[in-house]
């Protein structure tokens, strides 16, 4: 059981109390509730939240866990303020049947510091044709994706989603038109989201744009919502930080221009963005030193996220902090139906303490995260985890 005194986002004090897992009450003078063996808290005149919660992540496991594996992806997530993490299956063997995505989430309950979700391929194997698998996944499976391929085939894509409206199952997009890719990333992402906003519609079938990084696709996505499609998007912290004359870091989708992130904002401020999600993609040291057009794509983002979003957004007067969390906490848990997100009464006790003003220097070989491949190393970012609690257990406290 554990009392905490903090402020909430909008700086005024607040008392939350703990019980067997969840929050038990919500308030002042609640002092009186905890007993002289209970743990109190007093965060002083840090600011206290729900934990947050990623739309998008990579941990490695299976076959990959030179790069990231399940403890020291669940100590990042901890470390970030993360308490649930939605993996992605672009593993080796590639995550495409119910019983790889048990063994992951198992693994990760074992772990104990972060809860997950793993998410299962569109087609078997990413092999682009085959979704014969679909048609019997059981309830546990709830969302799939082809991550960073995105289902080239019109037909294929179709048939999916007409299976996933049937079996209550959201369909995450990486948009991307790998014919067009390599000689125009913009035109390929865009006509991809028109092309599965419109399937959306046409289905209603519940559909999650990933990483959105252009003006184009935020248009149509506001479109997509407009007309009723059942559609969802997040944006990335580092889509919200570099523009292309600012960065050439390897990701994708790219870094956009000014007037794209831009446009990312405005989504944000207008609603049309749901959430921003990390895309948490380690890599090792030797495969990000290659060449950069062979060098794999992706950054670690999980113990930044926080920082960087804050540093770009809320104290450059973009944007409130309650606009900013909401995207990190009370969305993204409602997109993946968890009874996380807010800190109100029965919920889950998954508490993020943070002071969003302390300035920090990004040091890579600090992260507990395996992955060091970051273009934010070096850089002064605003806003760090002090603590994370699990079920009312703190499972970090920042050194």
């Amino acid at each position: 059981m554990l009392l905490i005194n903090a402020v909430n986002a909008e700086g005024r004090p607040v008392e939350l109390y703990a019980k067997d897992g969840k929050i038990a009450a919500v308030g002042q003078g609640l002092a009186a509730l905890a007993g002289e063996d209970e743990t109190v808290l007093d965060a002083g005149g840090l600011t206290v939240l729900p934990a947050f919660v990623d739309l998008h992540c990579h941990w490695r496991t299976p076959g990959f866990e030179y790069k990231e594996d399940i403890e020291t992806g669940s100590r990042a997530a901890a470390a970030g303020g993360y308490t649930f993490v939605n993996l992605m299956p672009n593993t080796k063997p590639v995550c495409s049947s119910a019983a790889q995505a048990a063994m992951v989430e198992q693994k990760a309950a074992e772990v104990g510091l972060c809860d997950v979700n793993q998410t299962v391929s569109i087609t078997e194997n990413f092999d682009g044709k085959t979704i014969d698998h679909l048609k019997t996944l059981p309830a546990s499976v709830r969302f799939i994706t082809e991550d960073g391929h995105g289902v080239q085939d019109n037909a294929t894509m179709a048939r999916a989603f007409a299976i996933c409206t049937q079996r209550d199952i959201t369909v995450m997009s990486h948009a991307e038109d790998m014919e067009i890719s390599p000689w125009d990333y913009r035109l390929a992402e865009d006509i991809e989201t028109v092309r599965n906003c419109w399937l959306s519609e046409y289905y209603q079938t519940r559909l999650h744009m990933c990483h959105v990084s252009t003006r184009g696709a935020i248009e149509a996505i506001q479109m997509a919502k407009l007309r009723g499609a059942p559609v969802t998007c997040e944006v990335t912290p580092h889509h919200l930080w570099f523009t292309n004359d600012t960065c050439d870091y390897r990701v994708n989708p790219p870094i956009r221009t000014a007037d794209d992130v831009q446009a990312l904002i405005d989504g944000i401020r207008s609603g049309v963005v749901d959430a921003i999600a990390t895309d948490h993609a380690p890599h090792s040291a030797e495969e990000k030193a290659r060449p950069l057009t062979r060098a794999p794509s992706g950054m670690v983002g999980l113990e930044t996220s926080l920082a960087v979003t804050l540093t770009a957004l809320y104290h450059t007067g973009k944007m409130e902090l309650t606009e900013i969390v909401r995207r990190m906490t009370v969305n993204p848990a409602s997109i993946l139906g968890l009874s996380k997100g807010r800190l109100a009464l029965g919920n889950d006790a998954d508490i993020v303490i943070f002071d969003p003003n302390e300035e920090w220097t990004v040091d890579p070989e600090q992260f507990a995260s395996k992955g060091r491949n970051t273009p934010f190393a070096g850089w002064k970012v605003k806003g760090r985890v002090k603590y994370t609690i699990v079920g009312g257990t703190v499972i970090y406290e920042a050194p």
